[in-house]
């Protein structure tokens, strides 16, 4: 299954420093990991939100591929349109799901607060 991962920088580098192997674990008040089904959602996230709310005013989405059998255990839920789709991990199963990607993430798309992208 290909997934899509809108972070900021902060969460980037975290992910460079793992040989774009795995994603951070999350915050104490973050309990689940959501990775989207698909780029479009995921560019909103990483442009509307990640590029507002971050430090230095960007966002950037990965893109990753996770074993299928695995990840049909998680529920995917629909939260806006009907692309808006998230496959919801729980945080305290973020390590067993990071073993599980095959390859390694890559860096898609990157926004910035002037609007570019790329």
């Amino acid at each position: 299954m290909i997934l899509y991962r809108p972070v900021g920088t902060k969460e980037l580098e975290r992910i460079k420093e793992s040989g774009y192997r795995k994603y951070p674990p999350r915050l104490p008040e973050q309990p689940i990991f959501y990775p989207v089904l698909n780029e479009k959602y995921a560019a909103e996230i990483a442009s509307r939100w990640n590029v507002k709310y971050n430090e230095d005013h960007k966002g950037y989405v990965t893109k990753f591929e996770i074993d299928d059998a695995y990840a049909v255990q998680f529920e995917v839920h629909v939260v806006g349109d009907s692309y808006h789709q998230e496959l919801w991990v729980p945080a305290e199963e973020l390590e067993i799901f990071n073993r599980h990607i095959i390859g390694e993430i890559q860096v898609i798309c990157e926004f910035s607060e002037d609007g570019s992208s790329g």
